[in-house]
Order: structure tokens, then sequence, then C-alpha cells
């Protein structure tokens, strides 16, 4: 299948060659769901914690003698039920929260979330990027060029590429991400997705052994 290709100027240049087998996949938004909600588990943070009667201090004896003062039974000012004491079924950040998801599962997502992209005409790809100098108003003028100034945008490189990071550093909404560590979870993240061409060979070729079993399938 093939798909429209830019320059940085916003002109089309001609058209890419693109694998269906990522770019053309039927959507499944339930599998989708499940692994974002997956890789959001991992990222959150566990610091919520409440000690219990074991771990507060002080209760090393016995508030007041069993019997004779006409007060309830009490063991230990660590109770829960007395001010200062320990807490019950509180939050604990041992907790373990996240949920695995099988690779193929993963792959599956990301060929999903890009055919997506695409259909609803929110993917741009584009010949190269050629940011010369690490400025802000070079990307500023490059994204300038597309309908995307009121969207949030991520930028896939196909490699480390210091003059296009540091030039999209400042601008708000936007930033920048290496072919070889796209998720579904970083690019359901922003509306529109610009995709130099070296980017789809990158995706391309790190996916090869899935696409050679989709064939065989």
């Amino acid at each position: 299948m093939k798909a429209k290709l830019y320059n940085k100027k916003g002109e089309k240049t001609g058209d890419i060659t693109l694998p269906e087998s990522i770019f053309n996949v039927k959507v499944n938004p339930d599998l989708i769901y499940q692994v974002v909600r997956s890789q959001m588990s991992i990222r959150r943070q566990n610091s919520a914690h409440t000690k219990d009667r074991s771990e507060v201090r002080g209760g090393g004896r016995k508030p007041w003698r069993q019997k004779g003062t006409g007060r309830a039974r009490h063991g230990s000012r660590r109770s829960p039920i007395w001010t200062g004491g320990g807490v019950t079924f509180g939050p604990r950040n041992e907790r373990n929260y996240k949920k695995k998801i099988n690779k193929k599962m993963r792959r599956k997502a990301l060929f999903m979330v890009l055919t997506a992209k695409r259909e609803k005409d929110l993917l741009f790809f584009v010949s190269d990027l050629g940011v010369s100098e690490p400025k802000t108003k070079n990307m500023t003028n490059i994204l300038s060029k597309f309908p995307v100034e009121k969207g949030s945008t991520l930028i896939v490189l196909p490699e480390m590429d210091r003059n296009a990071i540091l030039a999209t550093r400042n601008l708000e909404n936007v930033d920048t991400v290496q072919a070889k560590d796209i998720s579904p979870l970083s690019l359901l993240s922003y509306k529109y997705l610009v995709l130099p061409e070296k980017s789809v060979k990158i995706i391309e070729e790190n996916f090869k052994s899935d696409l050679t079993e989709a064939k065989k399938t």
C-alpha cells in the first residue's frame, strides 16, 4: 500500500510504500485498551503507604490494668482504634500494580494504533526533517507546514538526533521519540504523528519476524 510523502516544506514529493502488516491491520479497541492499561500500570508509582500496628511507635506496656478500672480492656496503644495507632487496611507500598501482557499482544496493539492514525489522517510521512541547527524556530517552521498546530504532536526519529530533540524541547505539546522505542501508549499520548521515511524502515526492520509470522498465517 502507498501513502503520501511530504518534504519538510509540506509539499508532496511522491508516495511511500508501507507494509500492510503494520499500517493496514484490523483495529481491535479492546486489545489496545488492555495493552495501554498494562503499560500505564508499569509506570504507576506506588508511594502511598500507611503504618500498621507493628510499625508505629509506642505501646510497649499495657495502658492500664486488665480489671477494676471500669474501662474497656486494652493491651497496646498501637491498636488501630487508638489515636496514633496503626491503620487498618490502609494503602501499602509493597502492592504490585503491574499487569502482564505478552509480546504478541503489544506488537499487534502497536500496529493497530499506527493503522488508526493513518486512517484518520493523523499520520504524516516526511522524506527528511533535516534540522541543521538546534533552534526552536527551525522545528516551528517545519511543523507550521503541516496541519498539526492546534494538536499535540509526536515526532518519531529514526535515530538519536540531538538537533531535532533540542529544537523540540521548548515547544508545547510537541515531543520526540526514537522509532525503536515507540509503544501504543506513547503514540496515543499525542494526536498527530510525524514519521520520517527512515523511521518507517526501522520500524519494519524491528518487526520483521512478526511480519513473517503474519504472512504464514
